[in-house]
Parts: structure tokens; C-alpha cells; sequence
């Protein structure tokens, strides 16, 4: 018993701080992944409306 509670103050901390990253970088991911998109629109309309210039 003595061993496990080591072992879960031992892994406790990494584990919350894993979490806590991984929830907090979530949102920045999702913004990003937005913004890409956005991104891959604007281009797609500046370069089909160059193609028609040709």
C-alpha cells in the first residue's frame, strides 16, 4: 500500500501537468487549424481570380 501511494505522489504531478498542457494547448490548436483553413480559402480565391487574368 505504502509502495502504491509513492508511486501515485510520484506520477501525480506529471500526470496533472501533462493534462493541464494538453487542455490548454487544445484551444490554440483548434484556432490554428481555423486559421489554416481560412488561409487555404483566401488563396484558393486570389489564385483562381488570377487564372482567369491569363
Amino acid at each position: 500500500m505504502e509502495d502504491f501511494l509513492k508511486a501515485v505522489a510520484n506520477l501525480g504531478f506529471p500526470i496533472a501537468v501533462a493534462t493541464y498542457l494538453l487542455i490548454r494547448i487544445e484551444g490554440k490548436l483548434d484556432n490554428l487549424s481555423s486559421s489554416i483553413n481560412q488561409l487555404a480559402t483566401i488563396l484558393s480565391i486570389k489564385l483562381g481570380a488570377n487564372d482567369g487574368n491569363k
